[in-house]
């Protein structure tokens, strides 16, 4: 299962040509999706902030998906993966650690095309 990241989900209400492609390949094979839920708070605040249209795509969009919640134990692994990037001289933003556990633990492959999460331990990223 894939897990979307905001920023795929951005692309792809943007009509990137890449998104656009990736999901109607996810479609066509009928992959089931999901979203963490610090990236879905992400796409909400953009969503929210533009309004209108924008917004009721995006509320369209994510009513589809399965949500990651983020609880006590994603919060423990983000601050563990936190950990081991800094000795790295890594500071992802505490919604990107909390992204990344999620998906790890639920052991899912987070689509996006940030290219930071690529630096995270035994994170299965994709990129489009």
């Amino acid at each position: 299962m894939r897990c979307l990241d905001s920023s795929f989900i951005v692309d792809l209400l943007a009509g990137d040509p890449a998104a656009l492609r990736k999901a109607k390949e996810l479609e066509e094979a009928g992959e089931r999706l999901c979203i963490a839920a610090p990236a879905m708070a992400e796409v909400m605040m953009a969503a929210h902030f533009r309004g209108g249209r924008y917004l009721r795509k995006a509320l369209e969009l994510v009513a589809g998906l399965e949500v990651l919640a983020a609880d006590g134990l994603v919060a423990a692994e983000a601050g563990e993966l936190g950990a081991e990037l800094l000795p790295r001289g890594e500071h992802p933003a505490a919604a990107d650690l909390l992204i990344a556990a999620s998906v790890r633990l639920h052991r899912k492959v987070l689509l996006t095309r940030d290219k930071g999460f690529s630096s995270i331990p035994g994170l299965a990223v994709e990129t489009y």
